[in-house]
């Protein structure tokens, strides 16, 4: 059977939201976290349907129609969660000969690191209340995150050994085992491994979503730090080499573009915080970029508008999102066209 995992800026019906609540890690937080997610809501219902998960529901309703997000593109699910990160425990969807398959793959919170209970759950909670329609949803026992693979949709996977092969996903499966599974399940039979680059301040071991990603037409966009004096500079200038090396099935080399480097964020604390321009999100019509009102904000937004000239590129400010060590891509996952009813 023809199995294809389909690159992000194919067509889409939805992205999946998990709004944060009080009883998240986003409680001392939410007065300055859910103004973000109201962006990212407003800015994807112009476009294709928002499923949002949450506990309560009903003054999510109130507080979109206050701030003036039509709801008609809007889907509210009341479900038990524990936190806010749909990449990673939301389904990936396959196409099998071109009909989409769910596959709710395990999330065990990047290796036991938080509770993740509830989000383990919430693509079953959401097959049964009828979101998906009659699409398939499989539930399989390998860990993997959606944050921890890019897809070009044609059976080319870029991914991290940090990350796949660590110990605390699947410690039984070493990277023979893991490249089988994800021929099998995903339909990649070539994988690009890379083995530096990672953001301090990053929970996920390395998800490469904060690191490069897939643009049409053989692009890899990633990030890249200019500043020798940066503990950046020395794992992610061996990164770039390793993106220089990759070929294609074809023997090409892939066209790179550098994202530029936002300056160091730290949280009350001290602690580093990992921005960066990686983490976008590509939709029907437009590309969601993160920004962290810094001074390269608008030359990041400048880049991916030529990467993406035929979408509408839509600054997110996101500075709350990485005091919980993530971004814009990490807290949405697409849904791709033929899912939802």
């Amino acid at each position: 059977m023809n199995i294809r995992l389909p690159a992000e800026w194919e067509k889409q019906d939805g992205v999946l939201l998990a709004w944060p609540h009080a009883t998240s890690d986003w409680h001392d937080l939410l007065e300055t976290v859910e103004p973000v997610f109201v962006a990212i809501t407003r800015a994807i219902s112009q476009f294709e349907q928002v499923l949002i998960v949450a506990p309560e529901i009903e003054a999510i309703r109130t507080r979109l129609i206050k701030d003036g997000v039509d709801l008609q593109r809007v889907r509210l699910y009341p479900v038990p969660t524990n936190d806010t990160w749909a990449r990673d425990f939301g389904a990936i969807t396959v196409l099998e000969s071109e009909i989409p398959v769910l596959m709710d793959f395990g999330f065990n919170a990047w290796g036991l690191k938080f509770a993740a209970y509830l989000d383990n759950q919430i693509t079953a909670t959401l097959a049964r209340s009828g979101a998906f329609g009659r699409c398939e949803v499989r539930t399989l026992g390998l860990i993997l995150e959606g944050g921890s693979i890019e897809s070009n949709g044609a059976g080319t996977l870029l991914t991290t050994s940090q990350c796949l092969l660590h110990p605390n996903r699947n410690p039984h499966l070493n990277r023979s085992a893991i490249e089988k599974a994800l021929a099998d399940l995903l339909g990649a039979f070539h994988i690009l491994w890379l083995e530096s680059g990672s953001l301090v301040g990053d929970d996920t071991d390395a998800h490469i979503d904060t690191l490069a990603r897939f643009c049409p037409n053989d692009t890899i966009a990633y990030v890249r730090c200019d500043d020798p004096a940066d503990e950046h500079y020395a794992p992610l200038k061996a990164m770039e080499s390793e993106l220089r090396a990759f070929r294609t099935p074809s023997g090409h080399p892939y066209r790179l573009v550098p994202l530029p480097w936002p300056s160091p964020c730290y949280d009350a604390n001290g602690q580093r915080l990992p921005a960066t321009y990686a983490n976008f999100l590509i939709i029907n019509g437009a590309v969601l970029v993160p920004v962290y009102q810094d001074d390269q904000d608008a030359k990041a937004l400048e880049i991916l508008a030529q990467v993406f000239p035929d979408r509408t590129v839509i600054a997110i400010d996101c500075g709350p999102l990485i005091h919980q060590h993530g971004s814009l891509h990490c807290v949405t996952m697409q849904i791709p066209r033929g899912v939802l009813p």
